[in-house]
């Protein structure tokens, strides 16, 4: 299935060092040639200070105890590097590890600077000094090193690009340490600022959102709260905006989250008209399926469909996370897709037919008659679905089920209240806009 991988699609929009475990991923579900992956971890770690990983990783590609005489080289000069970095932040390093004199500290940056400056010696040389050696501790690997200097030199800094900087590099540090709670914090402090600030152009705010959506993969598929988190964000009309201008391939991972996510079913109407848009841009066997089932009708089609559904997820890095269950490993989001996928065929089969053979609708749900016999009985029971099964002639009956005005009512009004917000912001916001100029 390396034909659905998307790891080239993502990882541009990665930082390198979150291009690693996706590499590991593909290493283990061996989708690739084992020395094609070697050689891309190489070239990536070219580019970092983790030289010990890269003379490992050339060691095991080449088989051979011998390494480049430039990694030796590269080595002495990143450990040079780093001792010149740390000498240059020491003074406040000392200032930080010390609980006493941290209590010192106030909310106001301003009145900070003077006094580490008037009683300490420390200035705005120090706290960039301290930029720089959390910036080259990431490189080397020291994630948690690096996390709390960013931390430390943002509650510090008046650069408000390197504050900048130093929340994508404490995002991607909270990443790789898989502190998710903390992670999901740091990406919606992340996104107010991307949201607010005033970019040199409305082309770097829209690269911007696109690295955010696809770090955000991350921890939305690891975090407990992270499929309503997806949703929310990836269906809010400027992030909507960037998949559909920047990042197709994203819509494999909102569509994955809108069949799981029981509760945020009324957001697939708006979904499938998003992949109808795309079709011609992206598809894969997820965004097929939901079209086969919800546009075409294709029942046979979305059965086929679903099977490579399975793979898909199975050999995707966000997807296919595994989990030890009784002794067996299982692939907990691949389980609940395939069960509401299943509910979902058998739901709009439902509506178009009254009378519905079991051993058919066994086919379709890719089950044998008797699992989808007590599927369907388990399904009638939880569900309160109005319907009855005749064992003698196999077959499930349907009663007729006539629309609710009210729910139709409240179904078409429900997000006016939004948009009609959403609308006021935006003319105020112009509004505004086009006032300051003329002030000026």
């Amino acid at each position: 299935m390396a034909k659905y991988d998307l790891t080239a699609a993502v990882a541009p929009y990665l930082d390198r060092h979150l291009v690693f475990p996706l590499l590991e991923f593909l290493q283990d579900k061996q989708l690739y040639p084992d020395d094609q992956i070697l050689k891309a971890k190489i070239e990536l770690l070219g580019k970092t200070n983790m030289v010990d990983y890269a003379m490992d990783i050339h060691k095991s590609l080449y088989h051979t105890e011998d390494v480049p005489q430039e990694m030796v080289d590269r080595r002495v000069e990143v450990v040079g590097r780093l001792k010149l970095l740390e000498e240059s932040a020491a003074p406040l390093i000392s200032f930080l590890q010390n609980p006493a004199l941290v209590q010192e500290l106030r909310t106001d940056k301003q009145y900070n600077l003077q006094m580490l400056h008037d009683r300490y010696q420390i200035g705005t040389e120090q706290i960039e000094a301290l930029y720089e050696y959390a910036k080259f501790q990431f490189e080397c690997g020291n994630y948690s090193g690096a996390s709390d200097f960013l931390y430390q030199y943002r509650t510090l800094c008046t650069n408000s690009d390197h504050s900048f900087s130093a929340l994508w590099g404490k995002l991607a540090a909270e990443v790789l340490m898989q502190n998710w709670d903390v992670a999901i914090e740091e990406l919606t402090r992340l996104k107010d600022i991307i949201d607010s600030k005033n970019f040199a152009s409305p082309l770097n705010q829209l690269q911007q959102r696109t690295w955010l959506m696809h770090w955000s993969l991350f921890i939305f598929f690891n975090h407990e709260n992270g499929r309503n988190g997806i949703i929310d964000l990836f269906f809010s009309e400027r992030y909507l905006n960037a998949i559909q201008t920047n990042a197709h391939h994203l819509l494999r991972y909102l569509a994955t989250a809108a069949v799981v996510n029981k509760r945020r079913r009324n957001m697939l109407k708006e979904l499938i008209k998003v992949i109808q848009q795309e079709h011609y841009t992206y598809s894969d066997p997820i965004t097929e399926f939901l079209e086969c089932l919800y546009v075409n009708y294709d029942f046979e089609g979305a059965q086929e469909k679903l099977r490579e559904c399975e793979e898909v997820i199975v050999n995707d890095f966000f997807l296919g996370k595994q989990a030890q269950e009784n002794g067996f490993v299982t692939v907990p989001l691949r389980d609940e897709f395939l069960e509401n996928a299943r509910l979902f065929i058998f739901e709009t089969y439902c509506r178009i037919h009254q009378c519905i053979d079991i051993g058919m609708l066994s086919e379709k749900l890719n089950m044998n008659y008797d699992d989808a016999e007590r599927w369907i009985v388990n399904l009638i029971r939880t569900a309160r679905l109005d319907a009855k099964i005749d064992t003698k002639m196999g077959t499930v009956v349907m009663g007729t089920q006539h629309p609710n005005v009210y729910e139709q009512i409240i179904d078409k009004t429900k997000q006016l209240a939004v948009r009609s917000y959403t609308l006021a912001s935006n003319v105020a916001a112009t509004a505004v806009a086009v006032d300051v100029p003329a002030i000026r």
